[in-house]
């Protein structure tokens, strides 16, 4: 038996060896959107006078409680998220449709996440009275900036199979510690109340 060794590669178009490589402004604008926005989002919560005002929601006995189910909530779709991106990268057996788990449960942790961060920034601000609330206020403008520069990196063609799997991983492991910042401890210290 003989084999020949251009048959797999016949038929399609050779690759174009004058075509330059993506520079790193690929990198580069997602890199300063998500300082950006990071930064932004802290100073916003710095410099704006706290409201204090509170919202809530029928059933829920205090606006910590409220934040902390919604917290809780977008955490369980992130790591409905992380999961299947496992599966999505062949790292976990999964359905052929954990890419749209994958999609949807993305968006749905972070319209969770949104009002209770509007809250946080409008009502409390960005504060650092103790190592708790420091990583709290840091790690959550660090998670807005580091998603944005995902949404951003998901338009790029091309990516080195690494560069979303990396910048994934901080948008989740920075959610994770925002989660155990505040909803863990509010559970912790106020009892699991609704």
């Amino acid at each position: 038996m003989t084999v020949d060794p251009n048959a797999a590669t016949q038929g399609f178009p050779s690759p174009d060896r004058t075509r330059k490589p993506p520079g790193a402004a690929r990198y580069l604008v997602p890199a300063l959107v998500a300082g950006a926005v990071a930064v932004g989002l802290g100073v916003y919560g710095k410099v704006h006078d706290p409201a204090g005002t509170a919202f809530n929601l029928a059933g829920f006995s205090s606006t910590g409680a409220v934040k902390s189910w919604l917290a809780t909530a977008a955490m369980t779709f992130a790591v409905a998220q992380f999961v299947s991106a496992l599966m999505m990268y062949g790292r976990l057996p999964g359905p052929s449709w954990s890419g749209v788990l994958h999609r949807w449960s993305g968006r749905i942790a972070f319209l969770l996440a949104v009002p209770v961060a509007v809250h946080c920034l409008y009502a409390l601000g960005y504060q650092t009275y103790e190592p708790r609330v420091l990583w709290h206020s840091v790690l959550g403008c660090f998670f807005f900036g580091a998603f944005s520069a995902k949404m951003l990196l998901l338009r790029s063609e091309r990516l080195p199979g690494w560069v979303l799997p990396i910048v994934g991983g901080l948008v989740f492991s920075a959610l994770t510690v925002v989660w155990l910042t505040s909803a863990l401890w509010f559970f912790r210290t106020f009892g699991v109340t609704t």
